[in-house]
């Protein structure tokens, strides 16, 4: 076999088209949803080298359009989740004894495939099937999606270089395995580049993949999973299948084989998991690796000092940008008194100024959320804030789901830090804001800290370097990612690697180095040149 140390130097991170109007990628953009929309597909399961459909079929809609039908896809079932580990397993010798630069090769030829050809059509696709505005997907679909495959080869290649040193007469190496298993990907509806990054992370590692996407990414999915196809990812390496959670978890958390997951999804479906992982131990070939991003309800804290068009900007851009429905998205923020009075009027201002309707009028800065159960967990909400003494709508509040799931994005003044929609999730475009006495910034650090669970992201906005250095002190472990004077959105593969803790999840930090070593188990091999011939040490000599 021929052999070389193979360069994967760090790449730059994909640029981001604008889709400006007379621009040939908003020509391209513009002609493949429209090839898409009127060209109805019928989405199979991909398990092994079969295509497999079922007679249980769902239709695929437009979340800002019910009447239109973009195709149906197969509801697979028990046998299919099997069928999918078999297959999985029946890959992995392959797969893992595949030389490194060539598995490498598979995922960077997608990421150009995802450059280039499929460019359009993968934007298109998440606009249709996920209700995102051209330039949301552009950043998702496109950008995020080809960085994670792109910078997930060059995190790897360093993670290969690390070796131990060896005394004399001796050599130590490192050998990083794949898990011992399969790995189970189970991913979100809000990110294409989340839907993609999970199982082939796991997967570039050697490692063979279910995967599992919410129904409604499906559409995406599915376009991802082809392209993966044609760059080369052997059958039976990642398997996508369309079966319910719950028969999923029974399915894979009951079998030797399991060797990890990696999710994104609820705090509440990931701690059930957990449970269910650890009730189940004794039934495992080894400990799988747990790695899991969650829920979050992301602050932004202002202080006194801050520039209120700034806090604006971010406010809005921030809380309601792609409906508020990102992991990310601030939704909670507190708003020293001598700065309200302006900020309330640029949100006011600003929501009033934003067009809301379908992705193909790329003048809408709003489109739909997901579906009609998020609508009503959302639109419940509203309702409670316009209803009880201790809140206040500020502006928005209009539901509407006749034609597509569509939801004002509104802002709630809490008269009580702890008011419900300052502590729950809800994963929408509410942005709810507690105004406090522009003295108390350090008190208001303590609610901040203390009101919610969780601990995704979060941001501090002030012109006083003290309060910067006092909030990013005292906020250490209120968020993962957290940020001065932006928004706590937007975190770019290589730059801010993403993950949260407390019940934001494990922190694992996708987008970096930190991630890939959970896929991997290290062997240390010793090889003694001159094996000693005589079990006694010199110091049992006799004087």
């Amino acid at each position: 076999m021929h052999q070389g140390t193979f360069s994967y130097p760090l790449p730059a991170n994909e640029p981001v088209l604008n889709y400006a109007p007379g621009s040939k990628e908003r020509e391209n953009l513009k002609a493949a949803l429209a090839l898409l929309k009127s060209t109805p597909i019928d989405v199979p399961m991909y398990i092994g080298s079969a295509e497999v459909r079922t007679s249980k079929k769902e239709k695929l809609r437009p979340p800002h359009e019910h009447k239109v039908v973009l195709g149906t896809f197969s509801i697979g079932e028990k046998k299919h989740v099997q069928q999918a580990i078999d297959a999985a397993l029946a890959a992995k010798q392959y797969w893992e004894g595949m030389t490194w630069e060539s598995r490498a090769a598979i995922f960077l030829k997608a990421a150009d495939l995802i450059s280039t050809k499929y460019r359009a059509r993968m934007n298109a696709a998440t606009m249709l099937g996920q209700s995102k505005n051209a330039y949301q997907a552009e950043i998702d679909s496109a950008c995020e999606l080809i960085d994670f495959l792109r910078f997930n080869v060059h995190f790897l290649s360093e993670i290969y270089k690390q070796q131990p040193i060896s005394g004399a007469g001796m050599h130590n190496r490192l050998e990083y395995r794949p898990l011992e298993g399969f790995v189970l990907a189970i991913t979100p509806f809000n990110f294409t580049a989340i839907g993609g990054n999970l199982p082939t992370s796991a997967a570039l590692c050697g490692n063979v993949v279910v995967w599992k996407p919410a129904h409604t990414q499906i559409y995406a999915a599915q376009l991802f999973m082809r392209i993966l196809k044609e760059a080369g990812l052997p059958d039976g390496v990642i398997n996508l299948i369309y079966v319910d959670g719950p028969v999923v978890g029974d399915v894979c958390f009951n079998h030797r084989d399991f060797a990890g997951i990696h999710f994104t999804g609820s705090t509440g479906v990931f701690n059930h998991m957990w449970e269910t992982i650890g009730k189940n131990i004794s039934k495992y070939r080894t400990y799988p690796r747990i790695v899991g991003e969650t829920g979050g309800k992301d602050f932004v804290m202002v202080h006194k000092s801050a520039d209120a068009d700034e806090v604006a900007t971010a406010l809005l851009r921030g809380a309601f940008e792609y409906q508020g429905q990102k992991c990310s998205a601030a939704s909670r923020a507190y708003i020293p008194s001598n700065l309200w009075k302006d900020i309330r009027k640029k949100l006011v201002d600003g929501i009033n100024s934003f067009k809301m309707g379908s992705v193909e009028d790329f003048s809408n800065f709003i489109n739909a959320v997901i579906d009609e159960k998020s609508f009503d967990k959302i639109s419940s909400y509203i309702e409670k804030a316009k209803k009880d003494p201790k809140a206040s709508v500020v502006v928005g509040g209009t539901c509407d789901k006749r034609e597509g799931y569509f939801i004002q994005p509104t802002v709630i003044e809490a008269k009580d830090p702890r008011f419900i929609t300052m502590r729950e999730e809800i994963f929408g475009p509410v942005l709810t804001v507690y105004v406090y006495p522009a003295g108390q910034f350090e008190k208001t650090l303590e609610l901040v800290d203390h009101t919610s669970p969780y601990a995704l992201t979060g941001s501090i906005f002030s012109r006083d370097r003290a309060a910067i250095e006092t909030a990013t002190r005292r906020l250490s472990n209120a968020a993962g990612n957290f940020y001065i004077n932006d928004k706590p959105t937007g975190a770019v593969v290589g730059q801010q690697p993403f993950g949260g803790a407390r019940a934001s999840g494990t922190n694992d930090k996708a987008g970096s180095i930190l991630n890939l070593y959970r896929w991997l188990s290290v062997r240390t091999i010793k090889e003694t040149y001159n094996p000693p011939v005589d079990y006694r040490y010199p110091f049992m000599a006799e004087e």
